[in-house]
């Protein structure tokens, strides 16, 4: 999960201050969560297929990840949620960060196939109560399958912002997919603990009058809008 640091995010505290939900959540808003999910999952994934060669070398938004270590985390995240929803979470080697090697089509490719896994995985999901084991933010507890779908569909809102911004290219996620994600990155407590190393979030930025919704939630994370690595856009 980390999304602003290289270093391996593990037994920290709750990054997401989400706390077990007092009530069982209702089907339909479970089944929207998870339809958002995957649709900011392909969305960064159409972002992915458009590698060419030398972009693996790119600078991210990511502090100290190229656009090769932004993948391998990527690609590692979608198959950890996977395992989590199979109920095999706890195993890290699920979340295990392989190198994607140097040939475009093969990072895509796998890539490609990573998103499949999760998106497949949480759609067998039988209920939002479903305990998931996510290693990477603490071995002391688990979390609802709502609760975990939701850190997955917020870091790949960011994620997909990331990627457009090394590449240079357009993001323009759905409102209703930025609506669903706004609430839970201002959920994420701030303060010095995003400090530390390992911490998946930097601190919170002020973001401009009149800001749009997509802004409020880089701004929550402390990621800077303004980032670019190129000015063309493709």
């Amino acid at each position: 999960m980390p999304i602003n640091s290289a270093e391996p995010h593990t037994a920290s505290p709750d990054p997401y201050g989400a706390g077990a939900p007092s009530a069982e959540p209702d089907r339909p808003a479970f089944d929207r969560l998870r339809r958002l999910n995957a649709r900011a999952v392909r969305d960064s994934a159409a972002l992915v297929s458009r590698l060419a060669p030398g972009d693996l070398v790119r600078p991210t938004p990511c502090s100290e990840w190229d656009l090769a270590a932004l993948l391998g985390h990527m690609t590692a995240q979608h198959r950890g949620f996977a395992a989590a929803a199979l109920g095999r979470g706890e195993d890290l080697a699920h979340w295990a960060v392989r190198p994607p090697g140097d040939r475009i089509p093969d990072v895509v490719a796998d890539h490609r196939s990573a998103t499949e896994e999760v998106i497949a995985a949480f759609a067998a999901v039988d209920t939002p109560g479903r305990q998931f084991a996510l290693p990477e933010f603490t071995t002391d507890r688990t979390f609802p399958a709502i609760q975990a779908i939701g850190f997955h569909l917020i870091d790949y809102v960011v994620h997909g912002w990331d990627v457009a911004r090394s590449l240079g290219l357009a993001y323009d996620p759905d409102p209703e997919l930025l609506a669903a994600a706004l609430p839970i990155a201002r959920a994420v407590p701030d303060g010095e603990a995003r400090l530390a190393a390992g911490s998946s979030f930097k601190p919170g930025l002020s973001g401009a009058e009149g800001a749009g919704v997509l802004e409020l939630i880089l701004t929550a994370l402390g990621r800077a809008p303004e980032w670019r690595a190129g000015e063309a856009v493709r």
